[in-house]
This record gives structure tokens, sequence and C-alpha cells, in this order.
């Protein structure tokens, strides 16, 4: 297979299973070459996402590693062997690579949970409200650049899967553009609330020990829990976050966020109450 000059997120994460899966075998990338017929340099390779790996040598790769846990080898192999082109990939070249690599793990998650302190999150955005986000930025983008973010946005948008939001107040309130797009948003929300897929819980200003404002993030569901990920901004795009104890901590982390919001129908008649004030 042909050497990838930018592997794609989730090339990345199919790479670094393998490598904690070396690791965990205590074997180092020359005697795992040794035992597949390859010098170390094809395995740093493929630990490095720069190399492909078919699925007879990631099957063999898993026996020599000792991994018997076969749901998560096969979820491995479909990665490996997956040669998808997604939308997003009209945007390569485009748009900075964190873009791509969000929709990417949009597109093959399981489910998502995510948590909202400032912003309505981009996935229930309005055109006009994404539009004012981007519009913010410092330096200011070009008018061509702008637009393709936000049509990226709105493209993102077309996911089915169960998608659980807890927004705090804050992000309701906030003005990013003016009175009536702010309506808008908040309409919107009210409406995409009521999809099968889509609930939404708010966090309301008058709520005693809530000091959680921090949670702001994104859980990923994978095909199997070793391969959730965990998105949380950062000042240049995107982190994505995959080691196994912090997957439990954010886990934990939402669940609590959760548990201290408003059920879905009182978060609506809080919604609605707001659009009304407006």
């Amino acid at each position: 297979m042909g050497a990838r000059r930018e592997p794609t997120a989730r090339q990345m994460r199919l790479a670094v299973e393998l490598r904690r899966l070396r690791e965990a075998a205590g074997l180092s990338a020359r005697e795992a070459g040794a035992l597949l017929g390859v010098n170390s340099v094809q395995i740093s390779q493929i630990e490095l996402g720069t190399s492909g790996v078919s699925e007879k040598r990631l099957r063999r790769l898993a026996s020599h590693y000792a991994c018997t846990d076969t749901e998560f080898i096969d979820a491995l192999v479909a990665m490996a062997t997956d040669r998808t082109r997604g939308w997003w990939e009209e945007y390569r070249g485009l748009l900075p690579t964190s873009f791509l690599d969000l929709a990417e793990l949009e597109d093959y998650a399981t489910f998502l949970h995510e948590v909202a302190v400032l912003y309505v999150p981009g996935l229930l955005q309005t055109e006009s409200y994404a539009r004012a986000v981007f519009s913010a930025r410092v330096p200011e983008l070009a008018h061509d650049e702008l637009e393709l973010r936000v049509q990226h946005r709105l493209r993102r948008q077309q996911t089915t899967i169960p998608y659980e939001l807890v927004i705090h107040e804050a992000a309701l309130r906030i003005r990013v553009s003016d009175r009536a797009a702010n309506r808008a948003q908040l309409d919107k929300l009210l409406a995409l609330s009521e999809a099968d897929n889509i609930t939404v819980r708010v966090i309301p200003f008058d709520l005693d020990d809530f000091a959680r404002a921090a949670s702001t993030m994104t859980y990923a569901g994978g095909s199997v829990p070793k391969l959730d990920t965990v998105v949380r901004d950062v000042p240049l795009g995107s982190a994505f976050i995959d080691s196994e104890a912090q997957l439990s901590a954010f886990r934990m982390r939402f669940r609590k966020v959760e548990d201290a919001s408003l059920d879905p129908e009182r978060s609506r008649d809080f919604i609605s109450q707001l659009a009304k004030e407006l």
C-alpha cells in the first residue's frame, strides 16, 4: 500500500490502537515485524498511520499480540478495509483538516453525547447563527472561506444517529447575532428536540452546586466502546481524546451533567419561554 501524506483521524485511531496492542503484548516494533515477516520500519509506518494494513496482516498481528477480543478486532478490520469516500473529502485542501476529521468522526459514530455551555452546537445551528459564529473570528475570514465553513457545518447536520445534548442557559441567551436570529435559533432547537433521535436537556442559571462549566465536550460512540472518542475545542481546532482512562472520566462527567439538567419536557418549556421573551 502506498504511503499516505495526511492520514485521517480515523486512520490515525487505527494506527494508535495497533500500537497500544503491541505495547500491551510487550513487543518492540522490530519483534512485531519479525513475527509478521516484515521490518520494523513497516510496523512503524502502520503505527503512524502513513501506511495501511490488510485484513490478513491485521488479524495476524492481533493473534501475535494475544488479543482475543473478537468484536474489537473485527471493528479494527472494518476501519482498515473501509474505502468509502465521505462527503467531507470535497473540502480537503479547502478547510482545515480538523473540520474534515470531525465530520468523519460524526459520520461513523453510533451515538453522540454533547455538553454545550457558551454556544448552540454546530449540529443544531441555524445558517445565520453559524455564519455569525464564523464571522466573529479574528482575523476575519475571507468571504469564500466563511461560506465554505457555513456550508460544511450545515452538511454535518444530516446525521440521524442518536444525539443527546445538555446545553446551559448561557448558550441559549448569548446573542451571537441579533434578537431575531436568536429567536430563530431557539425555534429550531425546539423543533429538533421533537425528533426521534435528538434529546435536549437544559441547565438553567438557577441551579445550585453546578461547577461543571468546563465539561463542554462531544462524546462520540464507536462501533465498540474501546473506539469511543471525546472531542474538545482547542485554540487551533479540535482535540481528539481516546485513552481508556479519560474516556471513562468523560462518561462520568456527562452522566453528572445530565443528572443535573432539566428533563426533556421541562427543557422544551424552558426554551419556549426564552423564545417568547425575545
